[in-house]
């Protein structure tokens, strides 16, 4: 990378790059279409297993990027990866691997629980290191909106790991929807068929053994100590407050982004749900404040921009749908059967599936009959083109034309990633226990309608609901 970082190319040479195996040659030895050893992005990936292995992947992949760290807590899970690098060297601790090889990378992938995105994006920004973050951008409000910041205060490329917003389905509802073939959009409504982990339940009381490859105090990190449980790892946890956000957290950010993507929706002004109640016995209610409803519906409302209407967005999950559309022929999808959006217009409505794929206008007999013009620009190379361009974002610099087009550069992440955490602030709200002067149990967040001040991030009716904004980061 000539122009970005010819510090760490000295570095490497200085340290006898050639007995490792690894050579600086010239772009023009090479020939025309290749690429040089010391032109490709160095990435670490922070999650080398599950999803991390599929990103980490994806990148290379692309033909400009090296994965030259693997870093995990847990061993079990990333043996394809360091199947696929050898030559990638190893840790655990994502501190220790940033402190000591920060002059070697260029960029950082992190892909683990939603309780450690925004600590160690945040570290690889602070060193100047450009980030790719799975979704949920973040586990907290405060966190999205730091993240957000920091990449200008740090100039660097960013990009969230909802891949569907590269995709043409979401530009297709873009160039429908600004050619005014449904009017203008008042009612969204987006649905999911998560959870398929356990919420709604009781922390589990047995404890069992730590495995040999895992380290435990590095995979809780921020999140408070409790003993090692089955079953947590590697999928369970996203039912659990203190590291997942639940199925809104999960799914919302490739659900909801079409319609953030096609009307440039903000912040909302206010929050409202309902969530699914658990009763152990007729009129005791289930408390169970560490984990995630079994399901929800959220309402949030977003004020209408230059004459426009206000929009209601509508979320639903665990199995909780709208009314199907009566332009639907019976034996057609709804979405993609499982989760979906659906946008009604003054004048018509349009549907799509996760990712904005399958996009449709509704009768979906008017999807081929009705031609546009495309006024955003489609991304090349399918699904694998969400990594590719962030690598050559990354490659090209902040600020480069390549850095501001991505589609889901922090800018466009970050309040979005707000929204999604909104309804769980809205769900965490409504669990809220006090005592009435009576002594009987109440819950005063129970259908209260949360009003939002976006910029200050701030909840101005219910003020025990701004606890969950930002929380407490233990030690460790």
């Amino acid at each position: 990378m000539k122009k970005e970082n010819p510090s760490r190319r000295s570095f490497l040479r200085n340290a006898g790059i050639a007995a490792a195996g690894f050579y600086i040659v010239p772009r023009h030895v090479l020939g025309r279409g290749f690429i040089a050893p010391s032109d490709k992005l160095q990435v670490a990936g922070i999650g080398a297993g599950g999803k991390g292995e599929s990103d980490l992947w994806n990148f290379h992949q692309s033909g400009k990027a090296d994965i030259a760290f693997l870093c995990d807590v847990d061993e079990r899970q990333t043996a394809k990866s360091r199947s696929r690098y050898p030559n990638a060297k190893k840790y655990k601790d994502y501190r220790e691997m940033l402190d000591k090889e920060h002059k070697n990378i260029d960029a950082v992938s992190v892909s683990t629980p939603d309780h450690m995105h925004a600590p160690q994006a945040l570290a690889a920004m602070q060193l100047k290191k450009h980030v790719y973050v799975q979704k949920p951008l973040s586990h907290d409000i405060y966190e999205a909106r730091t993240m957000t910041e920091a990449a200008h205060k740090y100039k660097v490329v960013t990009q969230m790991g909802n891949q569907g917003a590269s995709g043409d389905g979401v530009r297709q509802l873009i160039d429908w929807y600004n050619a005014g073939i449904i009017g203008d959009v008042h009612t969204i409504y987006c649905y999911t068929d998560r959870p398929v982990w356990p919420q709604g339940i009781g922390w589990p009381i047995a404890t069992g053994p730590i495995p040999a490859e895992l380290d435990w105090n590095l995979w809780l990190g921020t999140a408070p100590y409790k003993d090692f449980v089955e079953g947590l790892l590697p999928f369970n946890w996203r039912g659990w407050w203190d590291y997942g956000t639940g199925a809104l957290g999960d799914m919302a950010c490739h659900i909801i982004a079409p319609a953030f993507a096609v009307l440039g929706l903000g912040y909302p002004v206010s929050a409202e749900c309902s969530v699914a109640t658990r009763y152990l016995q007729p009129w005791t209610r289930a408390y169970y404040p560490e984990s995630c409803p079994t399901a929800s519906h959220i309402i949030l409302t977003f004020k209408g921009q230059n004459g426009k209407p206000d929009v209601k967005l509508h979320w639903m999950d665990g199995g909780i749908r709208p009314d199907r559309p009566e332009e639907l022929e019976p034996n057609e999808l709804m979405g993609d059967g499982g989760n979906g959006t659906i946008f009604l217009g003054t004048k018509g409505k349009m549907i799509c599936g996760t990712y904005g794929a399958l996009p449709n206008l509704l009768p979906t007999s008017r999807s081929k009959q009705t031609i546009v013009p495309q006024t955003i620009a489609r991304v090349p190379n399918g699904d694998n083109g969400h990594y590719a361009a962030w690598v050559e974002a990354a490659i090209a610099g902040y600020g480069s034309d390549k850095a501001k087009n991505l589609s889901s550069h922090f800018d466009i992440a970050g309040p979005l990633t707000e929204s999604v955490l909104m309804g769980n602030l809205a769900i965490r709200s409504n669990d809220l226990q006090k005592k009435s002067s009576s002594g009987n149990t109440t819950y005063p967040g129970r259908n209260i309608k949360l009003l939002w001040d976006g910029p200050n991030m701030k909840i101005t009716n219910f003020d025990e609901a701004n606890q969950f904004i930002k929380r407490t980061y233990r030690s460790f």
